[in-house]
C-alpha cells in the first residue's frame, strides 16, 4: 500500500498525470511584484481589477518580430483596463546580459513603451514566484516552453488562458478573449 501510494505521489510530482487548473487561488496575479527593466518597483497590485497578459520576452528570438504585435495590443487596449508586462528572460539563452541592452533595444527596435520587468527566470526552481504559482494554479501549460509564452490574467487576477509561441499577440484568438473580459 505504501509503495503504491509513493508510486502515484512520483506520477503527480513528475507531471506524468495532466495537470488541470486549481478550483481555488490562494494568491492571486496581484499578490506579486517585480523590478521593473530600470529598477523600480513593479507591483501587480497597483494592476488589481485590470485584466494583464504576462509574456515572458527575448531579443534575439525567432519570435522577437512578435514586440510588434504585443505594441499593437498595448496601443489598442491600454486606455481599457487592460495591462501587458513583458518578462524579459534568458531561461532559452536568446535574451541580452544587461537590461539597458533589452530596453534599447526594444525601443529602439519596435517601439515598445509597456511595462517591462528586469531580466527574470520563467521556468525551473529558481523561476520568479508569479510563474511557480501559474504552474500550481493552471498546470503545466502555464509554464512557458520557449520565448513570447503568454499568460492571460482576469480581473479577479486568476489565470484565464495561456498561449504559447506560436500565438501572435494580435491574433483573433488573443484580441477576442481580452475583450471578452474587459
Amino acid at each position: 500500500m505504501l509503495r503504491a501510494m509513493l508510486y502515484s505521489l512520483f506520477l503527480i510530482l513528475t507531471g506524468i498525470f495532466p495537470s488541470t487548473p486549481a478550483e481555488s487561488y490562494t494568491l492571486n496575479a496581484y499578490d506579486f511584484k517585480f523590478k521593473d527593466i530600470d529598477g523600480n518597483n513593479l507591483n501587480f497590485k497597483d494592476y488589481k481589477g485590470k485584466v494583464l497578459l504576462i509574456v515572458n520576452v527575448a531579443s534575439k528570438c525567432g519570435f522577437t518580430g512578435q514586440y510588434e504585435g504585443l505594441q499593437s495590443l498595448w496601443d489598442t487596449y491600454k486606455d481599457k483596463d487592460f495591462i501587458l508586462i513583458g518578462v524579459p528572460s534568458n531561461d532559452f539563452y536568446q535574451e541580452y546580459k544587461d537590461e539597458k541592452d533589452v530596453k534599447n533595444f526594444c525601443e529602439l527596435t519596435f517601439g515598445v513603451n509597456f511595462p517591462m520587468t528586469s531580466i527574470t527566470e520563467v521556468k525551473g526552481e529558481n523561476s520568479h514566484e508569479l510563474f511557480k504559482w501559474a504552474e500550481k494554479n493552471y498546470g503545466k501549460s502555464a509554464i512557458p516552453k520557449w520565448n513570447f509564452h503568454k499568460i492571460l490574467i482576469n480581473k479577479e487576477g486568476k489565470i484565464e488562458e495561456t498561449y504559447n509561441s506560436f500565438t501572435k499577440p494580435m491574433s483573433k484568438k488573443i484580441t477576442s478573449k481580452i475583450e471578452s473580459l474587459l
